[in-house]
């Protein structure tokens, strides 16, 4: 198998745990946020519920699906600037040579 530097390693892992750190925030927010601020958020509604109460049902579940098509789409351009998808996996899974 090909060795990669551990330099373009070192980036790689950087951004991929920055981005994963990103959505946890994002997932923490939207989940135990807006229990923090439930009393503020009632003044308004979304369709006819509290917007705490929403989130809480509805909104928590739909962000954290948008962020698994979010951290898909950008896995696959971190992967393909480092040099790292999958037609390359595939080649060096199947036992073929790579030309490089």
């Amino acid at each position: 198998m090909k060795k990669v530097d551990k330099k373009i390693a070192d980036g790689y892992f950087r951004e991929k745990t920055r981005n994963i750190i990103i959505y946890l925030v994002i997932g923490f927010l939207v989940s135990f946020g807006v229990v923090l601020f439930a009393k503020p958020l009632s003044t308004f509604s979304v369709n006819g519920l509290p917007f705490h109460y929403f989130m809480g049902a509805q909104g928590a579940v739909v962000t954290f699906i948008i962020i698994l098509f979010v951290n898909a789409k950008v896995s696959d351009k971190i992967d393909q600037k480092y040099g790292i998808d999958e037609e390359k996996n595939e080649q060096i899974s199947s036992g073929k040579v790579l030309d490089h």
